[in-house]
């Protein structure tokens, strides 16, 4: 029997929307209720007011059906109808949902949809907005009157009003919008995105500009704005005003009356030396080289400028009175930016600079932090749209304001792993806690390493030996057959076995210092080969390395998740074709996810082949294919996460006395000086 679909619509917070059927989610571990939608066809919620213009209104959602619980949050695309043009910017918002694990080709299973229909740009005046939306919309079948609908935009209304009006009725459905003013944001039910430009990249992304924390956080200007005027109509009070506390020196604020056709009509006396001054400047040059960056409101409300001071880790000051600011359910905007008032306008150069250089500080990195963790590509725009209203769906399994204001951020922390910051490599420190001392080892024996049993019996007795082993799990993948029952060593900790010593001590006592990242032993490196124009892989042994060899090493738990969840499946269906690669895709996930290195332990560098036996085939690491194709996994991996996050590394982590011409026995990890 298939579950009916859920309804989303907008509702009083705490009050149940009248003609709507509801019951409690069975399992809630909070204790919170979750409403159900088992509304036969035709009673599914209500619609919403007529007029959304009610400030005291909070908004929820009604949900869900079991299938935003059993199957996960899904999400459908409505299938692109032909003759329909597409901008590249909603192409990329498309791709980004069908590239993502919330996206489902079953409209049956989805929880949420999202048109197909170009509904970025409803500026009648643009060559992308799109003519006789409505009929389109309403012709729709599944549209439902919006009901469970996300409806995506950047532009809305022209000139001179320049109004939040779309031209076609939402009805209920839920609006991502750029510029959207709290005046008609639904809290709880709308998302407040950034306005971004055409050629902000779908996946990847531009990393953050700081690389070194300066101290004093100063730079050239203390205060930066350069744009257009605006010699009349809305937007132009403020921008009209800034020559006020323009002063040439530290703060810079420029402004051209060149803009429209018309700009000389309204040309002002300011005009001409406001003009001369505004083409001195750079643009990038003071972006990049001042503490503060002025982000006024234009025609609209936001402005390309408020991303690009993201990126540039110049920290943000608001003057755009009424914009409910991008992702403000889930961002303390206070802990990255400066939330001025038109108003007060004057008052601004003795705010920015009475603010305490330490406080600079902590705001200049949250720009980086938040800059690359939500805002620097379509696909995280996207992702993190979703990734809100999911929590909003599922509240009993929702993320902290920690989650999403801290490292590595909420798209990376997934509350189905858990709700407890605890269970999670990245929240130790701020907790005061220390990761637990035992951990599970997993034995990958696989074809053609093994030959015969026995060395994988001397590995499994040394493994469980460690006083940190909880217990130890065999993989075994061998064209062997497992060994008698009688033939497995007795250990003091659990063996599970499933068909299809004192380094380790030590790489436990290291990882638990870092445990948001790979530990281990063998290492290898990544680099640009400019002459292919592709990523390389190399085992050589050089002065620096960017990934640890899983096949010997220490990391989180909650890595296997992010890796059996997050990842798509294409991914992970080529890594288990070539039975290769799954190491460096790993990798490849957790420097996404710290934006740090893995930490190489001792001089180990390579595997040993002690489970090689005479009549065993040569090892696959010798193997040219089996090196090529990591050289494909490389470049296959790069292109789906769009960067390479893999970070290089030249630290290396050895115990004290190691190596020194001690007695042996004053040494704490004996054994390790064999490797």
């Amino acid at each position: 029997m298939t579950a009916a679909s859920p309804v989303i619509t907008p509702r009083r917070a705490g009050v149940a929307s009248r003609g709507s059927c509801s019951a409690s989610a069975p399992g809630s571990r909070t204790g919170a209720t979750t409403a159900v939608n088992t509304c036969p066809p035709g009673r599914r919620g209500t619609r919403a007011p007529a007029s959304t213009q009610e400030n005291a209104a909070e908004w929820s959602p009604v949900l869900t059906s079991p299938s935003a619980s059993g199957n996960g949050f899904k999400v459908y695309v409505y299938p692109q109808q032909k003759g329909e043009k597409m901008s590249e910017s909603y192409q990329n918002i498309l791709s980004s949902i069908e590239g993502s694990r919330f996206h489902t080709p079953e409209p049956g299973q989805a929880c949420l949809f999202v048109l197909s229909l170009d509904t970025l740009d409803r500026d009648g005046l643009s060559p992308q907005y799109v003519h006789s939306l409505r009929a389109k919309i309403q012709g729709l079948p599944p549209w439902n009157g919006g009901k469970n609908h996300i409806i995506f935009n950047l532009y809305s209304g022209t000139w001179p009003d320049y109004t939040e009006d779309l031209g076609f009725d939402i009805g209920l459905a839920m609006l991502a919008k750029a510029s959207i003013s709290t005046e008609n944001f639904r809290p709880n039910f709308d998302v407040s995105i950034p306005l971004f430009s055409k050629d902000h990249p779908r996946t990847g992304g531009q990393r953050g500009y700081l690389k070194h924390n300066a101290i004093p956080p100063y730079r050239k200007y203390m205060l930066v704005f350069k744009g257009k005027r605006y010699l009349t109509g809305i937007g132009s009070d403020t921008r009209n005003a800034l020559y006020h506390v323009h002063n040439s020196e530290d703060v810079v604020l420029l402004t051209t009356c060149k803009h429209g056709k018309d700009w000389q009509k309204h040309k002002d006396a300011r005009c001409d030396r406001d003009n001369a001054e505004y083409d001195k400047y750079d643009y990038r040059e003071m972006l990049y080289n001042s503490t503060f960056c002025l982000v006024p409101r234009g025609r609209r409300l936001g402005s390309f400028r408020f991303l690009e001071a993201l990126q540039a880790a110049c920290v943000p000051v608001m003057l755009s009175n009424g914009w409910e600011l991008p992702f403000s359910e889930i961002i303390d905007w206070n802990t990255a930016a400066v939330i001025g008032d038109e108003r007060l306008l004057l008052q601004i150069p003795s705010t920015v600079r009475s603010i305490h250089q330490d406080k600079i500080l902590s705001l200049r990195q949250q720009t980086q932090f938040l800059w690359e963790a939500y805002f620097n590509s379509v696909e995280k725009i996207v992702l993190t749209t979703l990734e809100i209203i999911q929590d909003r769906v599922l509240r009993h399994t929702s993320r902290s304001n920690l989650m999403w204001n801290s490292l590595p951020g909420g798209l990376f922390t997934l509350p189905q792993y858990s709700t407890h910051l605890r269970d999670f490599p990245f929240y130790y420190a701020k907790l005061g806690i220390k990761p637990s001392p035992k951990f599970t080892a997993i034995i990958h024996v696989v074809t053609p390493l093994v030959s015969q049993s026995q060395p994988v019996m001397k590995l499994l007795v040394a493994v469980a030996k460690s006083q940190y082993c909880a217990q130890v799990i065999v993989l075994w993948n061998c064209d062997k057959p497992l060994p008698a029952k009688y033939r497995w060593p007795a250990t003091s900790v659990p063996v599970i076995v499933i068909e299809g010593e004192s380094k380790v001590d030590f790489a436990l006592t290291v990882w638990q210092s870092f445990p948001d990242r790979i530990v281990g032993y063998p290492a290898r490196s990544h680099f640009w080969d400019s002459n292919k124009e592709r990523w390389g892989y190399t085992s050589k042994w050089t002065n620096d390395y960017s990934m640890v060899l899983t096949g010997a090493a220490i990391y989180h738990k909650y890595y296997h998740y992010l890796y059996t969840t997050y990842l798509p499946v294409s991914l992970k269906s080529m890594v288990d074709q070539m039975s290769n690669c799954e190491d460096i895709l790993m990798n490849f996930l957790v420097s996404s996810v710290s934006k740090l290195p893995p930490i190489k332990v001792t001089q180990k560098k390579q595997y040993k082949e002690t489970m090689m036996g005479q009549s065993s085939r040569a090892s696959r690491w010798a193997d040219p294919d089996h090196f090529a194709q990591r050289q494909t996994c490389m470049n296959k991996f790069a292109s789906w996460f769009g960067t390479m996050p893999l970070v290089h590394s030249q630290m290396r982590l050895d115990p004290v006395l190691f190596k020194d011409q001690v007695s042996i026995l004053r040494k704490k990890y004996r054994d390790i000086e064999r490797l």
